[in-house]
């Protein structure tokens, strides 16, 4: 992991006591021990450039900062070919990246297509000041280690359980859009910001769609091609669904060489399917079960404050706990990667699961998203959320509104602070959230893509061996109604997402022990969150003895504990696992 903090003068030297200040912070709003920390610094008229990381040495290229041409260049993220480090902060690189650049009298900082390595600013009467974590800039910004919350922004938190907009849990503190660039020179800021690629209408002839998947696939591929001589396997995490799917058929298609692991009990329709796909690709599969008591009837889960603390360490408030965050293990260059932000090939179709696609029923979801539980929140808190909202209902393409919201927002950032756990442990490859690939899917029709046609073309593009095996969850969107009966029956089953104690988790069904330590926290801090919900409210949210609504539990859950100031602060120490009965299957 790389962390970034630039400083820039709005008039005069930066003063010492400024860089000093920062110097002091690192240890606070870095997530690793601080004994793997070791940094770089340059400082040039005006700006100063830090530079962090706990990568061991520097193996890793390009360096955490590069000179070139008069220019200090850092890079947050991976490159594909390490040599366009020169070309930044042109972000049609290959690669996942933001860039910093300092030189005398100049700081910049600029995000990627999908901003899932963020940038966030903010400034002082004297100083402009931009990083890679939040708490980081909050702090800089600040005289004090007091850190002040702004607690309205929050609303969306206990909403959806990441930010769909700008802000942050810090006052005076924003993320940069996709696509920006922060630009400070001789002290005056700019902020400049190119728009999503448009999608182009949906081939009319078999040949134009095989060519429009093709670009695609050679997008893909080209994320992957430099992995094929590192000597060792890629470790692929791999499930039931769509997303892992296309990445084990990625990389068989490259010729890269990979194993699997998926996590759930033997029973659960992932392992059941990602035992299918490994068999028919000739990789070795390894299954991680979670921790369950000797008679297998439960599971052993971790106390909700260690979860909380460590999320809120790892993600800065804007990811909620009831999120599986990658704990911490010390750096490992070993490849590793997961289907996080396939949605992007289907039309970010985590916002788009109705079949119907009317204007009325897209506004209304826009309207949803922003707007969720709205008794449950403050009159002000449901205006902030329809003020935030009110310029995604101004677009005319709904299709559109919503496929670049799941890009701003849903990757932008709920991915762009949960995935700060996995790289902790080193440097993982992410297809999906490639620059080349991303303008690929995003060139392509939504409602083409929201078919799911697209993925599964492309899936029997890359391992035609996969062609009949079972999907976990709902069948393919575009079987039901668009393919011919004949065609139909060449698909593969879908296997239901199972509500029995195959499919069961702990975490849609906390039970009676785990409700009553989220309902002791969040009630028992109700005053902090007053500011943006009801009391009645979340009161009667949690009246049954097992919480019918989780999910947002654990939002409230973890919203109080940052309010309350869980962290920044010590490590909760002592507190028991919880158990968490399966339910009887029989009942």
């Amino acid at each position: 992991m790389r962390v970034y903090l630039g400083l820039a003068a709005k008039r005069g030297e930066i003063p010492a006591r400024a860089l000093d200040r920062v110097r002091s912070l690192i240890e606070s709003a870095f997530p690793v021990p601080p004994e793997v920390v070791r940094g770089r610094e340059w400082h040039g008229r005006g700006v100063s450039l830090f530079a962090w990381t706990n990568e061991p040495d520097d193996s890793r290229q390009p360096p955490l900062l590069t000179e070139h041409d008069g220019r200090i260049i850092g890079l947050n993220g991976h490159l594909a070919d390490p040599a366009d480090v020169t070309r930044l902060p042109d972000d049609s690189a290959g690669g996942c990246f933001s860039a910093w650049i300092a030189r005398d009298g100049e700081l910049s900082a600029s995000t990627a297509i999908n901003r899932v390595c963020p940038v966030f600013h903010a400034e002082t009467p004297d100083l402009h000041v931009a990083g890679s974590r939040a708490l980081l800039v909050h702090l800089a910004a600040r005289d004090d280690d007091r850190v002040e919350h702004d607690v309205l922004a929050l609303q969306t938190m206990v909403r959806q359980g990441f930010f769909l907009s700008d802000e942050t849990p810090y006052k005076g503190v924003s993320a940069l859009r996709p696509s920006s660039r922060l630009l400070v020179r001789d002290g005056a800021r700019t902020i400049t910001e190119t728009p999503l690629p448009q999608a182009a209408p949906m081939p009319t002839s078999a040949r134009r769609k095989r060519a429009a998947i093709g670009e695609l696939a050679d997008a893909l591929l080209a994320t992957v091609e430099p992995l094929r001589d590192l000597g060792e396997p890629v470790n692929l995490a791999l499930t039931g669904g769509r997303d892992t799917r296309v990445l084990a058929a990625l990389l068989h298609a490259a010729r890269v060489p990979f194993r699997v692991t998926t996590n759930g009990l033997d029973t659960h329709p992932d392992v059941i399917i990602a035992r299918v796909i490994a068999a028919r690709l000739g990789v070795e599969h390894t299954v991680i079960a979670p921790p369950q008591t000797a008679a297998k009837d439960a599971v052993l889960v971790e106390h909700p404050l260690s979860r909380a603390w460590e999320t809120l360490r790892t993600c800065e408030g804007m990811t909620s706990a009831y999120e599986t965050i990658v704990s911490y293990l010390p750096y490992s260059g070993k490849p590793t990667m997961s289907g996080q932000s396939g949605e992007t090939l289907r039309a970010g179709s985590l916002n788009l699961l109705q079949t119907d696609l009317g204007d009325k029923a897209l506004r209304r979801r826009i309207e949803t998203t922003f707007g969720k539980d709205a008794k449950l929140f403050t009159a002000e808190a449901n205006e902030h959320a329809q003020e935030l909202a009110r310029p995604w209902l101004a677009r005319t393409d709904r299709l559109e509104a919503l496929d670049h919201l799941y890009i701003w927002y849903k990757v932008g950032r709920w991915q762009a602070s949960a995935r700060a756990g996995s790289l902790r442990r080193g440097d993982p490859v992410r297809p999906f959230l490639d620059n080349r690939v991303v303008r690929a899917a995003l060139s392509l029709d939504q409602s083409w893509r929201l078919s799911e046609e697209v993925i599964y073309t492309l899936i029997l593009r890359l391992a035609p061996k996969l062609r009949d095996v079972p999907i976990e969850g709902k069948p393919w969107r575009f079987a039901a109604n668009q393919a011919p009966a004949l065609f139909r029956r060449r698909l593969p089953e879908h296997l239901p997402t199972a509500r029995t104690a195959g499919g069961w988790s702990w975490r849609t069904s906390p039970g009676p022990a785990l409700t009553d330590l989220l309902r002791d926290q969040v009630l028992g801090s109700l005053d902090a969150l007053t500011p943006i919900v009801n009391p009645d409210e979340v009161r009667a949210l949690f009246a049954a003895p097992v919480v019918a609504k989780p999910a947002l539990a654990w939002h409230l859950y973890t919203v109080s504990t940052l309010l309350t100031g869980l962290y920044p602060g010590k490590q909760p120490e002592g507190l028991p696992r919880i158990t968490v009965s399966r339910p009887d299957p029989a009942r």
